[in-house]
């Protein structure tokens, strides 16, 4: 999978670059993350990417041409390529969606910031918008870190094994309890079954659980 990110802090993908998951499967070459700095792609010598809106009203607008720039070079590499604005009036991320997207070859995040983006980007440059929350954050760079994670997760073999699929959500509901050593701590005991070594009757008390834990804390996974 090869993600491309459109930003004005490329710097800031470092964290995920260089640490974790994800750069354990850049290392396996089965993920590449490229950052592209919007400002390269201004056509003044200031490196301005932005302006002030029509109509007025506070806050500054990204511009067309250098956004549109910086995806038509990375389509001269990878020409389809998906690409995906970050933004509050998008589909809200899901597990479904990150497994559909991890199907893909090639994405390319574009990270807003000030007001957003003019829309002439979202109507012909953007392929998908997406939002990882009904809240505002102050730019498009940790929700595409969180989109570029969770995606990475379903890929095969990035995770070297098949944890993914018991993650929560993952068969639409909420992961069962975990526990480690020691086995009794503050009189909090592990439960007996566990120590069993009765494989059947784990797995049977971890679905049960996980059905518990859904129903307790996410209602709204219980109706779907």
């Amino acid at each position: 999978m090869r993600f491309d990110v459109i930003t004005l802090f490329p710097e800031m993908f470092s964290s995920i670059k260089d640490e974790g998951v994800i750069a354990r499967g850049i290392k396996k070459c089965l993920l590449s993350i490229n950052t592209w700095q919007l400002r390269d792609f201004s056509n003044n010598k200031h490196r301005n990417i932005d302006d002030a809106s029509y109509g007025g009203g506070a806050g500054m607008v990204m511009q067309v041409q250098p956004i549109r720039d910086c995806i038509n070079k990375i389509k001269q590499t990878s020409p389809n390529t998906k690409v995906i604005y970050l933004s509050p009036q998008g589909e809200k991320l899901t597990h479904k969606l990150a497994k559909e997207l991890s199907t893909l070859d090639s994405i390319t995040l574009l990270c807003g910031r000030y007001e957003g983006v003019d829309e002439r980007v979202i109507a012909h440059d953007v392929d998908m918008e997406v939002s990882i929350g009904d809240y505002v954050i102050s730019g498009g760079e940790l929700a595409a870190m969180v989109l570029i994670d969770a995606i990475s997760r379903q890929i095969p073999k990035v995770l070297g094994n098949q944890d993914s699929l018991n993650d929560s959500f993952a068969n639409g509901q909420l992961d069962y309890p975990h526990y480690t050593r020691p086995e009794i701590i503050d009189g909090q005991q592990v439960p007996e079954v566990l120590l069993s070594g009765h494989q059947a009757k784990i797995d049977a008390w971890r679905q049960n659980q996980a059905i518990n834990n859904t129903q307790k804390k996410r209602k709204d996974l219980v109706k779907k």
